[in-house]
């Protein structure tokens, strides 16, 4: 089947959550240990989480998960033109020409731009306007990506040639309970793969992360009296520094938080506005309840501490264990439940998006 054009689903001018899967060409181990030989190349998993990390600092894209293996790798983003919006002329250069830098220190991480080099895009509205656009592109995001990590390779292997295959795969997901099971797929990818038996082994992966700033927000210790900083200054340096850091925030706290769009003061990444109706610790046992079911086997059984975010969502045992094992095979084009996807429409032809038989089935058993 033909693959879907991807302006078709993905628009930099809305808010969309999108998840993306980059695999590396006839899926060599390009970036792990090649199975029967001598050959690892483990330490660029570390330059696309580096990369990753990078970019969620200065794009207008949250990125709500992420998991990078041996053959290919996975991301859960959200497009943010409602924060480009926030930033003006000079902070949209600003951010572009830390991202394409004109100049570099010895260690290769972008300078920050002089004014002169800010005059070249903040005096050229047309110029500001593409910039603008393109940093809230996921498009941008996954190219500038893919060709970082292709070209250094390259290099490193005195070789030339393709790295990744031609495209990326782009899905936008539509609904909460796509989204929870989009980003509970991508933390799980290490334990899927045998890669891993916990979460918190699973190397490159947004789950470790939050766990590891759970870890490390219940060893930090009030400041004392004699602090030369504010208890705010220290919460703030606190949470800068913490693992997870450029992560999007789990809890969407609509209840408690401002609307709009909630831009970051972090320095780490582009919002402070989370993705789903739940705390980082429930998504976090909800995901050590999933990775052992897959783990040992049980996806047929109905286990009686069903986690409370899937009886308020109305997913069955079954029905979220299919998810969250066979995600990429069940949504091709876009993933949400089989009647959301029948209401949207391509942004360009008007057309309808196929869902596929076994998809519309599962879901049937559910209903």
């Amino acid at each position: 089947m033909t693959r879907s054009n991807r302006g078709d689903k993905i628009d930099p001018r809305e808010v969309q959550i999108v998840h993306t899967i980059s695999r590396t060409t006839r899926a060599c181990y390009l970036m792990g240990c090649v199975p029967g030989s001598d050959e690892n190349y483990d330490h660029r998993k570390e330059w696309v989480d580096e990369l990753i990390q990078r970019f969620a600092a200065q794009f207008a894209i949250d990125v709500l998960s992420f998991s990078v293996l041996s053959t290919h790798h996975h991301q859960l983003l959200r497009s943010r033109p409602d924060i480009v919006q926030t930033w003006d002329d000079t902070e949209v250069a600003r951010r572009w020409l830390m991202i394409c830098p004109k100049r570099k220190d010895k260690a290769g991480n972008a300078l920050p731009p002089s004014e002169p080099e800010l005059d070249t895009i903040r005096n050229c509205p047309i110029r500001v306007e593409e910039l603008r656009l393109r940093l809230s592109d996921i498009s941008w995001w996954m190219r500038l990506l893919n060709q970082r990590i292709a070209q250094r390779a390259n290099r490193e292997d005195d070789a030339g040639g393709r790295f990744f295959e031609d495209r990326f795969k782009g899905i936008p997901v539509i609904d909460e309970e796509s989204v929870l099971a989009c980003a509970v797929y991508v933390d799980l990818n290490w334990i899927r793969a045998c890669m891993a038996e916990t979460l918190e082994l699973s190397e490159h992966t947004s789950a470790q992360r939050r766990i590891a700033a759970v870890d490390s927000e219940q060893q930090v210790t009030e400041p004392d009296d004699s602090a030369a900083e504010s208890g705010n200054d220290a919460s703030t340096r606190c949470h800068q520094s913490l693992p997870d850091s450029f992560l999007a925030p789990v809890d969407l706290c609509e209840a408690n938080n401002p609307p709009g769009p909630q831009p970051s003061d972090s320095g780490a990444r582009c919002s402070d506005k989370g993705f789903l109706s739940m705390s980082r610790l429930e998504y976090l046992e909800l995901l050590d309840w999933s990775a052992r079911q897959i783990r040992d086997g049980k996806r047929g059984r109905t286990p009686d501490d069903l986690p409370p975010i899937l009886i308020r969502l109305g997913l069955s045992p079954t029905v979220w264990l299919k998810l969250i094992a066979d995600f990429d095979d069940l949504f091709t084009t876009m993933a949400g439940l089989p009647e959301h996807i029948d209401q949207q429409r391509g942004k360009q032809t008007g057309r309808p998006f196929h869902v596929r038989k076994q998809t519309r089935e599962l879901f049937a058993q559910a209903a």
